[in-house]
């Protein structure tokens, strides 16, 4: 199979958006897995993208913001809320490398609602919780995120993590493990037999390191993943603002 094109979907789409959104405090944490355990939880027509040989499996809790569609302000309780993903990383028959949700904890009924039904996306309500020890995401300053997914099912599922960034913030270089898992444009899913693909558009994240003192965690768990024993590899983001464009029908 030739290399799949990873530069060509952080360029910005030629069309106008259907919705902005701003990311905040990302913590993102991976484990390597085998490909034949992640392989059989993908749907139809999406391909496990890998790197080195192996797959992935990503929990990542942060914060929304400004969350709004083109052409209406953000309001304040619809608009701000905390989330969390479990993700995996795949391909569309060699292209356009992108995000598999198995779960998206949202701490916003509405928006869980709304999510579900435009975007067909897994999302769960969930009551959750961010800290910070001073601005939040800055190096040495603690930050601690919790969820407890309240509804659909299946429960429990909770996560509390705690992690303190450190080290200098900088753009991931192509080729390298961090951009494969951080670089992502595009996001997958699927509603009554179909198969559609999303795109967002952002500024490279500036990362750094986490240090992770704390993770007790079981939304791996409930998404049918065994979580690897040992510690999880931490990247920590500060946010971008995002563009979100509209979801399409992807035709095999």
């Amino acid at each position: 199979m030739p290399e799949i094109d990873r530069l060509s979907p952080t360029r910005r789409p030629d069309e106008r958006p259907v919705m902005y959104q701003r990311w905040r405090h990302l913590l993102f944490l991976h484990w390597a897995l085998p490909p034949e355990v992640m392989a059989p939880l993908l749907p139809p027509g999406l391909t496990l993208d890998t790197f080195d040989g192996k797959a992935w499996v990503g929990l990542v809790p942060f914060t929304m913001q400004g969350v709004r569609p083109r052409g209406l302000p953000a309001v304040g309780f619809l608009s701000d809320f905390h989330e969390t993903n479990v993700r995996t990383y795949v391909h569309f028959q060699g292209k356009d490398p992108g995000v598999w949700f198995f779960s998206l904890e949202a701490a916003n009924a509405i928006a869980v609602r709304l999510a579900r039904a435009w975007f067909k996306l897994p999302y769960q309500y969930a009551r959750m919780e961010l800290t910070t020890g001073g601005e939040g995401g800055r190096e040495g300053e603690a930050i601690a995120y919790r969820s407890e997914r309240l509804w659909p099912g299946p429960t429990p599922a909770t996560c509390a993590v705690r992690c303190t960034p450190r080290g200098p913030a900088a753009p991931s270089m192509p080729g390298t493990l961090q951009h494969f898992l951080v670089e992502r444009y595009f996001l997958y899913s699927t509603a009554k037999g179909s198969l559609y693909r999303g795109q967002v558009h952002h500024a490279p994240y500036q990362v750094r390191g986490a240090d992770v003192e704390g993770l007790d965690e079981s939304l791996l768990a409930a998404a049918g993943i065994a979580r690897p024993a040992g510690a999880p590899m931490a990247l920590f983001s500060e946010g971008v603002d995002v563009d979100v464009f509209r979801l399409r029908r992807v035709e095999p």
